[in-house]
C-alpha cells in the first residue's frame, strides 16, 4: 500500500528587518541614495554651481569692504570707504557714461538691423538657407580673433578702411585713435558680430505668431508697410525686448575686443566701467576698490534686467 501523497511546505520569504531608526539591515548608504535619488544625484552638481557662483560673489563683496594692495598683509576693514571713493571718482563717472553710450549704441544698432534682418529672411527666396548660414558666421568667431581682424582693419596706414577711404578721395579715418570715433568703431565691430543674434531670436518668434491677425489684414485690403506697423512689429515687441536684454546684459560686460583693439585709449576715451574695475584690481592692484567697481557693474546688469524684464511683461500684457 503506497503512502499518501503530501505536499512540500513552503516557508515565506523573510521579510528586511529594520533598525531602530527606519534604515534596512545591510543597506546603509545604498539605500539611502535609492530612496532619495532625485536629491542625491544632483547634489554634486548642484554643489559645485554654488561653490563657483557663491564664493566669487562673496569674496568681491568682502574685499569691497576692505583694502588690501597684494602681499603677505592681511586686508584692512575700511567699511563703505571704497563706494564713497567711487562716488568722487571722475573716472568712475567717465566709465559709466562711457558705458551707457558704447551700449547704447551697439544694441540700438543690433536690434534694428537684426529686426530687419529677420524680416528678410523670413521671407522666401532662392538661396534663403545659405544667406542665413553667411549672416551667422561673425558669431561664431571668437571676440579676441574678431579684435584682431579690426585691429588691423582699422589701422590708419594699412588698414582696408583707410586705403577705401582713400580711394574714393577721403582722408585716412584714426577710427581708434580718435576719441570722438573710438566708441562708435568699437561699437560697430559688437554690431557685426552680435547682430546674427538677434535675428535668431527675432526670426523665432515670427514663425511662432498667430496667422488670424494676417488673414483678416488680408481680407481688409491692408497693405505690407500697415501689416508690418500694426501687426507684426506690437507682435514682436516682447520678442524684440528680449533680444535686447540679452545683448545688453553681454554688452555692458564687454572686455576682450575692447582691449585688444585700444586698452581703454586713447587716454581713458574707451575704459567703460568693467575695463576700468579690471585695470584696478590687476594693473594697480587696489583689489578693495576694484572689487567695489564690480559691485557697481553688477548692479547696473542686475538694474538693467530688472527694468527690462518689466518692459517685457508689460509688452506681453498689452500685446
Amino acid at each position: 500500500m503506497s503512502a499518501p501523497h503530501t505536499r512540500p511546505t513552503q516557508t515565506p520569504p523573510e521579510r528586511p528587518t529594520r533598525g531602530k531608526r527606519g534604515t534596512r539591515r545591510g543597506g546603509g548608504f545604498s539605500w539611502f541614495t535609492e530612496r532619495y535619488d532625485r536629491f542625491v544625484l544632483p547634489a554634486p552638481a548642484f554643489l559645485l554651481v554654488v561653490l563657483l557662483l557663491v564664493f566669487p560673489v562673496a569674496f568681491t563683496l568682502y574685499m569691497s569692504l576692505h583694502s588690501w594692495n597684494g602681499g603677505l598683509r592681511p586686508p584692512e576693514f575700511v567699511g563703505l570707504d571704497n563706494f564713497a571713493r567711487t562716488l568722487e571718482d571722475a573716472r568712475f563717472w567717465g566709465g559709466v557714461l562711457r558705458t551707457g553710450y558704447f551700449v547704447g549704441l551697439a544694441v540700438g544698432m543690433q536690434v534694428v538691423l537684426g529686426v530687419a534682418a529677420a524680416l528678410v529672411f523670413h521671407r522666401k527666396f532662392v538661396g534663403r538657407g545659405a544667406a542665413r548660414a553667411f549672416f551667422l558666421f561673425p558669431m561664431i568667431a571668437t571676440p579676441a580673433a574678431i579684435a584682431l581682424v579690426w585691429k588691423m582693419m582699422f589701422d590708419p596706414t594699412l588698414g582696408v578702411l583707410s586705403y577705401l577711404s582713400q580711394a574714393v578721395g577721403g582722408p585716412p579715418i584714426t577710427w581708434t585713435s580718435d576719441p570722438n570715433l573710438v566708441i562708435p568703431a568699437l561699437a560697430m565691430i559688437d554690431t557685426w558680430q552680435w547682430t546674427p543674434l538677434v535675428m535668431l531670436i527675432v526670426l523665432a518668434g515670427l514663425a511662432a505668431l498667430p496667422h488670424e491677425p494676417y488673414e483678416a489684414a488680408r481680407i481688409d485690403g491692408a497693405g505690407e508697410l500697415r501689416v508690418l506697423f500694426s501687426i507684426t512689429l506690437p507682435l514682436l515687441r516682447p520678442v524684440v525686448l528680449t533680444a535686447a536684454m540679452f545683448r545688453l546684459i553681454d554688452c555692458i560686460k564687454t572686455f576682450d575686443t575692447i582691449m585688444i583693439i585700444t586698452a581703454g585709449g586713447p587716454g581713458h576715451s574707451s575704459e567703460i566701467l568693467n575695463l576700468y574695475a579690471f585695470n584696478q584690481n590687476l594693473s594697480f592692484l587696489n583689489f578693495g576698490y576694484g572689487s567695489a567697481l564690480l559691485v557697481w557693474l553688477t548692479l547696473l546688469v542686475f538694474g538693467v534686467a530688472i527694468l527690462l524684464t518689466i518692459a517685457r511683461r508689460k509688452g506681453a500684457t498689452s500685446s
